[in-house]
């Protein structure tokens, strides 16, 4: 995936997650020793199945937002992927614990990363630190006013990185993710809308469309954010350096509807459609340029990765 990966030794917050279980997977299949830290609120043992018995694999459990927890298992460690987070879904319910985790938590994998002496820190952000676009396609300059308590949050995480890497000189690098979707992603109403489609499908209930359905998405296949950060990590010219980490694809939710029912073959069962969310953003038109300068390619085309989705979904 990557030809020269620098770092022996990593760590992943966030490791039993979606995107780090993912990342946990691809690391050890390159040979590095890694640490998974997750507190298990919302990661799962059953996504790190496939690799819990590797001889590389130590599995830490413990939660960014307790310091005193997390420290030591920083040490020796080269590379840090911080990819535990509040999900956006959730930061209505409990905006503190949102604050806690993705703000202070952030905080505390600095600090124990400047403590122990990591080389690299790659800190995954989100596309809502933007909030509503005042230009489209929107760039990584693009003005940051968040419309969410989650991308408060995250772009609050994303100062904490930058003032880290000023005071210190940490060599940290900053994604910002997009509608990432893919196997292990959760189906329930908390989950991705890709995931949810397939799981409503899948019991024979007609996936839900908010307003009508021309909403527009730029999906972006786990794999390839797996790959952003590990480019992310070993290039020379991301230290401080901030990543639109999306696909450029342009899709409707109509058209995932659509494409859900065709792919399982469920097209006689008809789309509902509900009221609009509110706040929710009508047009994503994301500029990847940035990115793709050092060396990253897109891989997974719509079709391929919701078909992908759809084959690695667990069995009932």
């Amino acid at each position: 995936m990557i030809e020269r990966f620098p770092y022996k030794t990593a760590l992943v917050t966030g490791g039993a997650g979606f995107i780090g279980s993912h990342l946990v997977e691809q690391l050890l299949e390159m040979n590095v020793k890694v640490v998974c830290l997750d507190n298990f609120s919302g990661g799962k043992w059953e996504n790190l199945r496939g690799v819990k018995d590797h001889p590389l694999l130590t599995v830490a459990k413990a939660d960014v937002t307790d310091f005193e927890g997390i420290v030591d298992w920083f040490q020796g460690v080269e590379v840090v992927f911080h990819e535990a987070v509040s999900k956006n879904t959730v930061c209505m319910k409990n905006p503190r614990l949102d604050l806690k985790t993705n703000a202070e938590g952030t905080f505390n994998v600095l600090e124990a990363s400047r403590l122990h002496g990591v080389k690299k820190i790659v800190h995954a952000s989100t596309g809502s630190v933007y909030g509503e676009p005042v230009y489209v396609p929107e760039d990584e300059k693009h003005p940051t006013e968040p419309v969410s308590f989650y991308g408060t949050s995250k772009l609050a995480a994303e100062k904490y990185c930058q003032v880290f890497r000023r005071l210190y000189g940490m060599n940290i690098s900053i994604l910002r993710y997009f509608h990432v979707y893919g196997p292990r992603q959760e189906d329930n109403d908390f989950g991705g809308v890709v995931s949810i489609f397939i799981r409503r499908v899948l019991n024979n209930q007609s996936p839900i469309v908010y307003g009508d359905g021309s909403q527009v998405r730029s999906f972006t296949y786990v794999r390839d954010v797996v790959k952003a950060n590990l480019l992310a990590a070993s290039h020379p010219q991301s230290d401080g350096e901030i990543y639109n980490c999306a696909s450029g694809l342009k899709i409707t939710i109509q058209e995932l509807a659509e494409l859900v029912l065709r792919q399982l073959r469920r097209e006689d069962l008809p789309i509902a459609y509900a009221d609009w969310k509110p706040g929710d953003i009508k047009h994503f038109d994301i500029d990847n340029a940035k990115i793709k300068g050092i060396g990253m390619s897109f891989d997974w085309d719509f079709e391929r990765g919701v078909a992908e989705t759809i084959a690695r979904r667990p069995k009932a």
